[in-house]
């Protein structure tokens, strides 16, 4: 096991966004009783979008 590092949290800007409805309750309802906010799931879900962009651009 490696060294233990005090993590560091990344510099982040605030966007402001519209979501429709629906999109907000499917979040509310996918991260109900789970760790998770809505600001970590949405920057997840756009990283694996981006991600999945890159490999079709391959």
């Amino acid at each position: 096991m490696g060294k233990f590092q005090i993590p560091s949290v990344p510099p982040t800007t605030n966007k402001t966004i519209r979501f429709p409805n629906d999109v907000l309750q499917g979040v509310e309802e996918a991260i109900a009783g789970k760790e998770c906010t809505f600001s970590a799931f949405v920057i997840a879900a756009v990283r694996a979008a981006l991600e999945e962009l890159e490999e079709e651009n391959k």
